[in-house]
């Protein structure tokens, strides 16, 4: 990164208000963009779309903890205000990214913010391409922990209705104020916060409308029961949360359902159902497959890094050892369980588990047959996991290497948004809470002794792995967005001497 260090400001209380000033003046920019023409901005895949002040400014303090150099509002804002001056079509376009080339080189050279922008993003201006022909419906099956995150994204990533609409919930009747019931549940969650925005139920249309988003919620016993057609709703991808039907058989029943085109499940396929973890396998989902399986959260957790590591060094074996959150199958105080251990009271105990993460790796990643176990802990935080990978490499490395490579993976490589990186050593557990990353390398715990490596990996196991949910969903929709600046293909050519 090739950004000139900036003086200390003189006066540190005036330098926040002008730079406090500038993110202000972007929100209305970055909103309209968005609002529009659905054109998203990001700060090195930090999205500033409904941002607040400070959360724009935290955004540049970001790039300052990774790249170890400054990026200011005082040099983000001349790209941002020429960008609000172009007639851009739909795209993803990192600003961020941007001004960081624009300062390596054409700034000092005279160009200007406008004519550089011009020149990066031809293919956007004056474009009319769409990232789809017709707005998708989204049903999903099941309001639980993942569904209600899937909602909440859904909702969020609206835009301006052209892309993926979230239609309808289909749930079991609990009782007679269960719509109230439902859109409580949305409005406020315990781990994740109030919802961004607002939402009221419409009781004579058994829906709720969030954000102006008008959901059904319809009441079903069975997937093959409901007629979506007679809710306006057709060709739809329903996202089944519920986790009872993991085979093909069984998931095959929402596609019975009239209005239904495809399904996605968000959890561990069997047979022969595709897993998929995005970033790493997607490119596997062909067009005709109308089931798709997201696999685990854990899976999405160690894959990304599996695959970056394996890429740079070589994996011969390796153990993985995931300590996680207590998750609703568990009991609050002791009771019976099926599994082995479950039972005992998921607050109160560490819990030894079996899991399946360390066998599922092959299905998505082929070259991990047989080289992994696995272990599980379930401990007691309502959320956000932690993966610990303990690696035999091809080759010696160090610790300085592994974590640089790393760094590097998550900021320039194409798993960017699957890995992330903090190098704080003070985080703990709660401060990945709303990670939208797979993963989060905790750069000050990583051990290197030649050959062996020890990762740790935090990764919040509800809205991290919703996350990767979208992204699979999009992916199943045909949603692909023009990038600004490009992103390089996994090619692996670490740059060492960056």
């Amino acid at each position: 990164m090739s950004l000139r260090k900036r003086p200390k400001p003189a006066d540190y209380f005036t330098d926040w208000k002008q730079r406090e000033a500038l993110a202000e003046a972007m929100i209305p920019i970055v909103g309209k963009l968005y609002r529009e023409r659905n054109l998203k901005v990001f700060i090195y895949g930090r999205s500033l779309v409904a941002q607040s002040v400070l959360e724009i400014m935290k955004v540049h303090r970001f790039v300052r903890q990774v790249e170890q150099n400054e990026l200011s509002e005082f040099d983000t804002w001349p790209l941002v205000e020429a960008l609000g001056r172009l007639e851009l079509g739909t795209g993803h376009v990192d600003i961020g990214r941007l001004t960081v080339a624009y300062m390596a080189g054409p700034r000092d050279a005279g160009v200007s913010a406008e004519a550089f922008l011009r020149q990066q993003l031809q293919g956007l201006i004056g474009s009319t391409a769409k990232p789809l022909d017709a707005p998708r419906d989204v049903v999903l099956y099941g309001f639980g922990r993942i569904g209600r995150l899937m909602a909440r994204l859904l909702i969020e990533k609206t835009g301006g209705g052209d892309v993926l609409r979230l239609r309808a919930v289909v749930v079991r009747r609990s009782s007679d104020d269960d719509l109230t019931k439902r859109a409580a549940l949305l409005r406020r969650d315990s781990i994740h916060g109030s919802f961004k925005g607002t939402i009221r139920v419409d009781e004579e249309r058994n829906a709720f409308i969030a954000n102006g988003n008008e959901i059904k919620l319809i009441y079903a016993d069975a997937p093959e029961s409901v007629d979506y057609t007679a809710h306006g709703i057709d060709n739809a991808i329903v996202i089944d949360n519920t986790g009872k039907w993991r085979d093909e058989a069984g998931l095959s029943r929402h596609l019975q359902a009239k209005g239904v085109s495809q399904v996605i499940l968000t959890a561990p396929g069997k047979g022969s159902l595709k897993n998929i973890v995005y970033g790493v396998n997607h490119d596997q989902i062909a067009p005709e497959d109308r089931i798709i399986t997201a696999a685990s959260c854990t899976t999405n957790a160690i894959v990304p890094a599996l695959k970056a590591m394996d890429e740079q060094f070589g994996i011969v074996s390796g153990h993985v050892e995931t300590v996680h959150a207590y998750t609703n199958d568990q009991n609050l105080i002791d009771n019976f369980h099926k599994k082995n251990r479950r039972g005992r009271s998921a607050p109160l105990n560490m819990v030894l588990t079996e899991t399946g993460a360390a066998s599922a790796v092959a299905k998505v990643l082929p070259s991990m047959a047989g080289k992994l176990t696995g272990n599980a802990i379930r401990v007691p935080v309502p959320d956000v996991s932690m993966a610990i990978l303990h690696l035999t490499l091809s080759r010696p490395a160090t610790v300085e290497e592994v974590n640089e490579f790393m760094r590097w993976a998550s900021l320039h490589s194409a798993l960017n948004r699957q890995i992330d990186y903090t190098a704080s050593p003070e985080v703990v557990s709660s401060d990945f809470v709303g990670s939208r990353a797979a993963c989060i390398l905790d750069a000050q715990a990583t051990i290197v002794q030649g050959n062996s490596a020890i990762l740790y990996l935090w990764y919040d196991n509800e809205f991290g792995y919703a996350c990767q949910v979208y992204r699979v969903l999009e992916h199943v929709a045909g949603v692909h967005y023009a990038v600004y600046p490009e992103m390089a293909n996994v090619a692996w050519n670490w740059p060492r001497s960056e």
